[in-house]
């Protein structure tokens, strides 16, 4: 006869949370178990079975349990401690979260503060106490990080057009991702690079020589996430309308839908003049500060990391064939690039922002 538990009573409401929390990546490992916990002993899981399911002990499993019978929810909480009282009262640990919060006096000519310059300024806490309650926070105030709204008019509705070709590209045509990555440079470093062994990274000589710099023009094949690329000595529109008509060859007979940002060059009037006369290649721009949205930026960070920025170069034409040579390996091996986030997900983010902003 199969052995079975009573089975525990939990509400709709308290399993929706336990649920969550199950589910929730920045949920404590010890409160996801105990949320397991309470959700199988409503299934009538025995103990035995319980506890290997969640990978506990069977008192572990007995203790929860029951102090959910008893208490609900805030039986899953951790009891009070005996010992010391805790050294900061509510009201303190506030006013130093707020002196956190603030900018530092302008006498102490900082732009942020550091847990000592704090407890020196506050005078009555150490710095290891306000680096706890930091971390307890997640306040960083060492840390800075940057952003760029997009001012565009057409903001939303560039926002859908991209998102839109992404998602769900026209038939029976081509979407590609369009750019150009100048000031590529031709670095050569003044001693050979020490390769790579057990317990030691890759070593290179900070001094280098220049010899020179190059643009590559670049063309992401959205469905398949191959690229076509060239080297230019300058980005001006001449060589962007040259890449262009090179796309244009690639793909004939086929309308064309190609990404770019708000670059002049991509608007200057020679560049107009001529798809006018070729009206089934379609330029769609990006927001103004949104050139993460050209994929085609992916690639160039991938190129960077694998193939330029360790390289060491005596001449343009050397990073070139290297460029050459990454880029046919990378039609080989490519995979398209998935995109993920709809054109609401983008722009309620980009309200998210604009409203702190103005918040502060």
């Amino acid at each position: 006869m199969a052995n079975h538990a009573k089975v525990l009573d939990v509400s709709e409401e308290d399993r929706r949370v336990l649920q969550s929390r199950v589910a929730a990546r920045t949920v404590s490992v010890r409160d996801r178990e105990r949320a397991q916990i309470v959700l199988l002993a409503a299934e009538g899981l025995p103990a035995g079975e319980l506890a290997a399911r969640v990978g506990c002990s069977r008192p572990t499993v007995t203790l929860w349990r029951n102090r959910y019978a008893k208490r609900g929810l805030a039986g899953l909480d951790d009891a009070p401690r005996s010992g010391a009282p805790p050294r900061l009262t509510r009201q303190r640990t506030d006013e130093i979260l707020a002196a956190t919060l603030a900018p530092p006096p302008a006498h102490l000519g900082v732009t942020h503060w550091s847990s000592r310059l704090l407890a020196r300024h506050l005078g009555d806490v150490s710095h290891t106490t306000i680096t706890r309650l930091w971390k307890s926070w997640q306040l960083q105030p060492w840390r800075a990080e940057t952003f760029k709204f997009s001012t565009d008019p057409e903001l939303v509705a560039k926002v859908h057009d991209i998102v839109g070709l992404y998602l769900h590209p026209p038939e029976n045509a081509v979407v590609l991702c369009v750019d150009e990555k100048s000031q590529i440079q031709a670095l050569e470093r003044t001693q050979p690079i020490l390769p790579l062994k057990p317990g030691q990274a890759e070593r290179q000589s900070h001094d280098y020589r220049r010899h020179g710099t190059t643009t590559l023009f670049a063309a992401l094949e959205v469905a398949t996430g191959k690229v076509a690329g060239a080297c230019y000595p300058r980005h001006r529109h001449e060589e962007f309308l040259k890449f262009l008509k090179q796309a244009a060859k690639t793909y004939p007979r086929v309308p064309l839908h190609v990404i770019v940002d708000n670059y002049s060059a991509h608007k200057h009037a020679d560049v107009k003049t001529w798809l006018a006369k070729n009206p089934r290649i379609q330029l769609h721009f990006t927001p103004t500060h949104s050139s993460w949205m050209n994929l085609v930026e992916s690639f160039f960070s991938i190129i960077t990391r694998q193939a330029i920025r360790r390289g060491s170069f005596t001449s343009v034409r050397q990073v070139t064939d290297a460029i050459a040579t990454f880029i046919d390996g990378w039609n080989d091996r490519c995979q398209p690039f998935t995109w993920t986030k709809t054109a609401d997900d983008i722009l309620a983010t980009a309200n998210r922002k604009a409203d702190s902003v103005t918040e502060h």
